[in-house]
């Protein structure tokens, strides 16, 4: 267990301090991050939980921790529940757990800096006729009692280079610009990491596996921006890279700055969705005028131009080549034994790191054998690891970031002989996998619309997947990326021409494997008979898909086919770029399947 009772004592001592009975903790920082760095993992403090998703709550006698189905498992092992209950989010909401665990009186503190304006009323409502008093601190407690609190980081920030972006950071702020003077905004605030990164042409090492700089920014109507950064991050390099539309202030100012433009009674375009609540509250009671609407780099920076799109190609090859190489190395070694998780996600990148211009991983691999497969979110630590055994499936899903772009793919593999069962369900997530790689749409289709086609194969025995079916990916940027999505209950945004998302159907049984199939896919134009505008998926991703666990005659002839076509153009692409031995490998792994 990795709960410590002495955190959850000295927070609730700071919390009496504050006059408070109780504390919300959400897993995320001020920018309203999916990824956070060191300082900000306050729900691994409190809790112990270090799953990526989640929430808590502190109150004088009971605490709660609140996960999806993705994390049933793992909090189970972190979080000792004779100190903090698990609990489903959807079965147990946090906000209901609270009343019931609370009296007229109480006042349970949340921070507005990790909160959003939607939240704030959810809750206030959520409270209502209560008697319980919500409470917006201004110090966080957590950050009061932790007294070796990680500093945040201080990696320097760097330009990236327009042959890699495509476009420069003036360009993209004109663009900008105008959308500001449509909107009838003077200015917008950007807080979200990887929209300033992508705004400013800008990259650091703030946030584990994501090349973002901790800041803030202003964009004005003129064409001007301020950047909010730490002082300490800054070089000549790159106060020159970003010339002198752009000014920098320290991130300390930054809501003080806020406070100055609604004081001049500026207009301000802000993002709900986005932007925390403090940032409302400051600029609304300074007296500026609020335009809601969504924060204007998401949609064009979900809209991958040439350059990136190029550079997505590249960057999949050169990544290809190195799982060819890896998925090789497990079929020689994992049936002699000795091979552990572990030692395998190692291995992994230790062949990755050969390739040029790698910069990091995209996130932490989950290298997951047998049973750890099951665990859709699963994450490899000493205490979990498990060796690779004969007869079993063994599941990895990596990804590494590329200057030119940002990979994520996951390959399921046999050690071994599979059995029946397993070889159906590979085949059938591998029959939803084609189907979406083939479907073209019309314009307007949104990913929600395009979720049920991979799923069919597995709807049709009775089964299902309990993840999103894609999530959107950026450019030496978020592995997770929005607001493009395909999932049963994803944003209704429309596909559009660049966007780039990942293919990724799976099943997992509890306790023994997990399957899942996932490519890079991004969205081009399609032939139209009718002259109707339609989008096809042109795919990234190219490393061989285990024949061994595939059933050919579970497959139609247009499903043959594709994964015939599929890895004659993984041999094609990848043959010159692996090692000898691979080569040799890679050849028989590609060959033809036939009935």
């Amino acid at each position: 267990m990795a709960t410590n009772p002495n955190h959850l004592a000295a927070l609730r001592a700071e919390l009496k301090r504050q006059d408070l009975t109780g504390f919300i903790v959400p897993l995320t920082d001020e920018h309203m991050s999916e990824y956070v760095g060191d300082y900000a993992q306050r729900l691994a403090w409190v809790t112990g939980f270090t799953g990526s998703a989640g929430n808590g709550a502190v109150l004088m006698e009971k605490a709660a921790v609140f996960i999806d189905g993705r994390y049933t498992i793992q909090v189970a092992s972190e979080v000792d529940a004779a100190y903090v209950e698990h609990h489903h989010f959807e079965a147990y909401p946090l906000l209901k757990w609270i009343k019931d665990h609370s009296q007229t009186g109480d006042r349970i503190g949340y921070d507005p800096e990790l909160t959003t304006v939607a939240w704030e009323e959810n809750a206030a409502k959520a409270f209502e006729n209560t008697g319980i008093k919500l409470v917006a601190v201004n110090t966080n407690p957590i950050d009061a009692a932790w007294t070796d609190q990680p500093e945040p980081s201080l990696a320097p920030v760097y330009g990236h280079d327009q042959k890699y972006t495509g476009k420069s950071a003036d360009e993209k702020r004109l663009d900008i610009a105008a959308e500001l003077e449509k909107s009838g905004a003077d200015a917008a605030v950007i807080t979200m990491l990887d929209s300033v990164a992508w705004a400013f042409n800008i990259r650091s090492q703030d946030v584990l596996n994501t090349p973002v700089p901790h800041a803030f920014a202003i964009i004005d109507k003129d064409e001007q921006a301020t950047l909010f950064v730490d002082e300490r991050k800054v070089t000549n390099e790159l106060r020159m890279f970003l010339g002198n539309k752009v000014r920098l202030e320290p991130r300390t100012e930054f809501y003080k700055e806020l406070a100055a433009m609604g004081a001049s009674g500026k207009s301000v375009l802000v993002d709900e969705a986005s932007n925390n609540a403090r940032v409302f509250k400051t600029l609304s009671e300074a007296g500026a005028k609020l335009i809601k609407g969504q924060d204007p780099c998401i949609l064009p920076k979900a809209k991958k131009n040439p350059t990136e799109v190029q550079g997505a190609r590249d960057a999949h090859i050169r990544d290809g080549a190195a799982i060819s190489e890896f998925l090789h190395w497990i079929e020689v070694n994992a049936p002699k034994g000795g091979i552990d998780e572990l030692s395998a996600a190692a291995k992994l990148w230790e062949i990755r790191q050969k390739r040029d211009i790698l910069k990091d991983r995209s996130f932490d691999t989950i290298s997951a054998a047998g049973p750890n497969g099951a665990l859709c979110h699963y994450r490899v630590s000493e205490e979990t690891n498990l060796p690779l055994l004969m007869d079993s499936i063994y599941l990895c899903d990596s990804g590494g970031q590329y200057l030119d772009g940002t990979t994520d793919i996951t390959r399921t593999v046999i050690i071994g002989t599979p059995t029946p069962e397993m070889k159906d369900r590979f085949t059938r997530v591998l029959r939803g996998h084609i189907a979406l790689a083939q479907t073209r749409f019309p314009k307007g289709t949104s990913g929600m619309a395009l979720d049920a086609t991979a799923r069919r194969p597995l709807w049709e025995i009775g089964l299902d997947y309990d993840h999103g079916t894609g999530h959107g990916v950026g450019s030496f940027l978020a592995v997770h990326e929005g607001p493009q999505r395909i999932a049963k209950l994803g944003t209704i945004v429309p596909l559009e021409d660049g966007m780039i998302l990942s293919n990724e159907p799976g099943y997992y049984k509890e306790g023994e494997y997990g399957i899942r199939i996932e490519n890079l896919i991004t969205v081009r134009p399609a032939d139209s008979a009718e002259g109707r505008d339609m989008f096809e998926f042109e795919n990234l991703t190219w490393a061989p898909i285990d024949r061994n666990l595939i059933d050919v005659n579970g497959l139609n002839d247009s499903e043959l086919t594709w994964i015939n076509s599929y890895h004659a153009q993984v041999y094609q692409k990848l043959g010159s770029l692996v090692d000898t031995e691979t080569h040799t490998w890679l050849k028989a792994a590609t060959a033809p399947l036939s009935r």
